[in-house]
This record gives C-alpha cells, sequence and structure tokens, in this order.
C-alpha cells in the first residue's frame, strides 16, 4: 500500500536539498510534485487542495534546524499533515458497555464484511479476551449465512443460525437476546450488501440500526475502490450514525488514496485495515504508523507486534541451540522459517514496514515475490523427510521427482538448494563465537547507506 505515493513523495523532497531556507520560490515546485502525487494515488480534489495549502502555510519561512536539510524539515510538515488527515491517533473499539456490546458492520456488496467480521471476531477474542458472536442478516445474497457459519468456525466465535425467510430486524432481535442469555461479550451483525447505494438498502439498514443501537456502527469499504470510497463512505454516514471504517483489501493498493481521503469526508475514523486474505490480516489503523509508512519511513513498531503475535518463540529458541551445537540448518528448518515468514504477511508486508524502503518496494516484487514462498514450501514438502535432513543427497533423478510433485521446474529446485546453501553457511558464521561481529563487519561497506 502505498507504494506509489511513497515513491514520488520521496522524490520531491530530494530536490530542497541543499537550501538553507524553505521559500515560496523553492517550495513551490515539490508542492506541484505532492499535488500529483496525490491526485495520482485517487485522493480526493478536496482534501488534496487542503492538504496542499496546509503544508505550504506549515512550511513556509520555517528555519531549518541544525541537524536537518530541507528535505528533511520538509518531510517532518508533510508528516505531521498526513498524520493530522488521517485522524492524529488511533481510535479504538468502544467496549465499555453492559455485554453483549452490539456492532453492526455495513457497507457495499463485496467490499468484505463478512470476512473482515470473522478478522474482528479473532481479534476481539485474541486481543481483548472477549466472548464473540456472530449472526447474519444477509437474507439477499445466496450462502451469505453459510460462509459466515464456515468463518465463525474457523475463528472460535459462536454462530447465531438465521434463515432467509426471516427479516433482518427480527434476526438480530433474536440474537441480541441470545447473547445476552449465553453471556457473549460481543455480537457482531453482518448485514446486506448492494452493487451500489440504493434507497430500500438504507431504509432496511436504518431500520435495523434504530432495532438494536448498536455501540459500534462500521462502514467496510474496499481500498481499491480510491475516490469512490469516500464517496460511498459518506453516503452511508448521511444515512446511519457510523463510528468507524474498516478499510479493506489495502494489500493490493499501491496508490492509497482511501485511506487519506475517507477521515477528511466523512469525519469518521478508520479504525482497521485489511491487509490480506488470510483471517490474520487485520491491524488497527494508526495514523502516525502510516503517515511513516507513506514517506518511507518504515514502521518498527507494527514490525514488531506483528513479530511477537505470529512468531513461534519455542520453535526459534530450538533453532538457535541447534545451530550453536553445530548441527547445522537443514531444510526443514528453512520450511519452518518459510512458514513464519507467511504468518507476518509474506515479504512484501515486511518490506513496507521497513524503514527506507521506498528503493526496496519496487525491487520487492521482482526478488521477493510472494508467490514465491508458497512455491519454495512446495518444494520442501515435495522431498523425503531424508532429504530435507540431508540436501547432499538430491540429485538430478530427485530433482525431477520433487519438481513434479510441487508443481515446479527443477531450475527453481536449484535455486531453492543454492539458497539454503547460503543461509547454512551464514548460520555458520553466526554460531562460532564472535561470528556475528565478524559477518557485520563483512557486511560493512556494502550496504547502501540510507537516503
Amino acid at each position: 500500500m502505498f507504494e506509489n505515493l511513497s515513491s514520488r513523495l520521496t522524490g520531491t523532497v530530494k530536490k530542497l536539498r541543499g537550501q538553507a531556507r524553505l521559500t515560496e520560490e523553492n517550495i513551490q515546485g515539490t508542492l506541484r510534485e505532492v499535488r500529483m502525487a496525490l491526485l495520482e494515488a485517487d485522493v480526493a480534489l478536496p482534501v488534496v487542495r487542503e492538504f496542499v495549502e496546509s503544508v505550504r502555510l506549515k512550511a513556509l519561512g520555517k528555519e531549518v534546524l541544525e541537524s536537518l536539510s530541507p528535505g528533511q524539515s520538509f518531510i517532518k510538515v508533510v508528516h505531521d499533515q498526513l498524520v493530522h488527515l488521517m485522524g492524529d491517533a488511533n481510535e479504538t473499539l468502544d467496549l465499555a458497555a453492559s455485554p453483549p456490546v452490539v456492532i453492526l458492520v455495513a457497507g457495499l456488496q463485496g467490499s468484505g464484511k463478512t470476512t473482515s467480521i470473522a478478522k474482528l471476531s479473532l481479534w476481539l477474542s485474541e486481543q481483548h479476551k472477549k466472548s464473540v458472536a456472530v449472526v447474519s442478516g444477509d437474507v439477499y445474497r445466496p450462502a451469505a449465512i453459510e460462509q459466515l457459519q464456515t468463518l465463525a468456525m474457523q475463528v472460535g466465535a459462536e454462530f447465531i443460525p438465521s434463515q432467509s425467510s426471516e427479516s433482518p430486524v427480527a434476526i438480530a432481535k433474536r440474537a441480541v437476546e441470545h447473547s445476552r442469555r449465553q453471556f457473549k461479550d460481543v455480537l457482531l451483525i453482518d448485514t446486506a450488501g448492494r452493487l451500489h447505494v440504493d434507497e430500500d438498502m438504507m431504509q432496511e439498514i436504518t431500520a435495523l440500526h434504530e432495532a438494536v443501537q448498536p455501540l459500534e456502527t462500521l462502514f467496510v469499504v474496499d481500498s481499491m475502490s480510491g475516490q469512490d470510497a469516500a464517496v460511498s463512505a459518506q453516503a452511508f454516514n448521511d444515512a446511519l450514525p457510523l463510528t468507524g471504517v474498516i478499510l479493506t483489501k489495502t494489500d493490493g493498493d499501491a496508490r492509497g488514496g482511501a485511506a487519506l481521503s475517507v477521515r477528511r469526508i466523512t469525519g469518521k475514523p478508520i479504525k482497521f485495515l485489511g491487509t490480506g486474505e488470510k483471517i490474520t490480516a487485520l491491524e488497527p489503523f494508526h495514523p502516525d504508523r502510516i503517515a511513516s509508512r507513506i514517506l518511507g519511513m518504515g514502521d518498527i513498531v507494527s514490525l514488531v507486534e506483528k513479530v511477537e503475535q505470529e512468531v513461534d518463540r519455542k520453535q526459534a529458541r530450538k533453532l538457535a541451540k541447534k545451530v550453536r551445537k553445530g548441527k547445522g540448518f537443514d531444510l526443514a528448518d528453512l520450511k519452518d522459517q518459510l512458514e513464519q515468514m507467511m504468518n507476518l504477511g509474506g515479504l512484501a508486508g515486511l518490506v513496507d514496514k521497513i524503514p527506507g524502503n521506498v528503493g526496496l518496494q519496487k525491487s520487492s516484487k521482482a526478488l521477493a515475490d510472494d508467490r514465491m514462498l508458497p512455491r519454495m514450501i512446495a518444494i520442501i514438502s515435495s522431498m523425503t523427510p531424508h532429504e530435507r535432513r540431508f540436501p547432499d543427497i538430491i540429485k538430478s533423478t530427485r530433482k525431477r521427482r520433487i519438481a513434479a510433485g510441487s508443481g515446479t521446474q527443477v531450475q527453481d529446485v536449484n535455486r531453492l538448494l543454492k539458497q539454503h546453501l547460503q543461509m547454512k553457511k551464514m548460520m555458520r558464521k553466526v554460531s562460532k563465537k564472535g561470528g556475528m561481529q565478524r559477518m557485520l563487519q563483512t557486511m560493512q561497506g556494502r550496504v547502501p547507506p540510507p537516503q
């Protein structure tokens, strides 16, 4: 997300280097580039105008701090205004009420409402230790109720059955009473969507809202719809007292215009980002962290939080102990590491949070394609346990069998074995006394300095 915007904004500030002050003259061209970058990112025009003017007023005449270049000062101004535009601080769910806390989820068809409910259920149970029930009020879309039931089983939430012959209001009222009797902390209500905003849908969802009086009313919107995301959010906000927005499919959106437009146009905070298809791919929206990502500063805090949640510490300690004892790093160990990397959101998800990542973002698509990870895991899975422990025995005949079993080419198997050999050598160096220091000294001078 924000790949194109990050590249453009980072490039524009380089033009200010070597200047003693930020003045109208030397900042005019940069502001023009910022305006174009935002428009290309599909940010709504009124938002672009207001943002650029606020940056201009904050930046003009600002003395450059002794330790900073004008470019860095300008980045600070842009960063602060981006944070302000997206809401200043994270606004989480309001759960301070007598249970069950009712959360109504609305949105257009195909925006990802049902999947977001499942992700939110898992987040509530894991992060807040809440017992969650879910119910579907979508009596129109074929298999909508069955889809929610399947997802509820995956995340461990209680599914309250409903029938397509019932009215959404009756379903919701019954679900609230059931959740109260079962002492559920939170009830999530899925609603019907349409391909576009229409009066019938709005009347139905308004009646549903009045019947259950939810504490939270969340609007789910597809980030790839760009300016349309803000327009549809405004339409729902006019009909319902929205309390927040869930922005979905952000992993497939390189522009990021919706994230910058929704808050300003609706006045409602973005509370969560859907970052992938996996049921764990949901993260709270932090404006300061997103602003840092946009400007190529990375997001170490979110990266650390993700590692804390997903990495198996016991497995990591076991591998470290094995390497220290000189037992090597076999293909089974590599498979474990690849699977943990997949849990962290893949290579693209990691690169997005690394400081100074603007130069890495485009190259990571070619060099760190996330399709490569499942392919590597498939290759190792096609090997016998003996082959994983002793990769040296894998010769031409075995390679052909492994390639056929994993649906890949022999060249892919050769590439994996070469990568494993390189990692094994690195692990051996690290395991020796003073190995880490020697490795860092070897790397020094090879890594380009941050821009």
